[in-house]
């Protein structure tokens, strides 16, 4: 991920603090994490991303989705994967939510293109 792409100083700043001050617990979270991808069951990598956009869309959680969705191109999902994720939100939890899903699946989709024209 690119430091130019909007919540990647916020993220680092705030998980370089947790990380110093409780090492431990975010070492036992990520393990966790990873266990859950790789050892959790049969979904492949991007589908596990494809619903951690969509929970992510409907939670509003912009960095988090903003996150999700960098995770999901690197994990080689296209833009209309990751707009469909978003899309299927709207029927469980509103269209607004989808809305602002989409939003920022835009906003960051822009910025990754001006850093790739500069």
């Amino acid at each position: 991920m690119n430091g130019s792409i909007k919540n990647v100083d916020v993220i680092e700043k705030n998980l370089n603090y947790f990380t110093q001050n409780h090492g431990n617990i975010y070492s036992a979270y990520e393990n966790y994490g990873r266990m859950l991808h790789e050892e959790g069951g049969p979904l492949d990598e991007k589908t596990c991303w494809l619903i951690k956009v969509a929970i992510s869309t409907d939670c509003q959680y912009e960095y988090a989705l903003r996150t999700h969705i960098l995770k999901a191109l690197s994990s080689g999902c296209s833009k209309e994967e990751i707009e469909h994720a978003i899309l299927l939100v709207a029927p469980s939890a509103g269209f607004p939510r989808t809305m602002k899903g989409i939003l920022i699946l835009r906003e960051l989709l822009e910025e990754m293109d001006n850093l790739t024209v500069q």
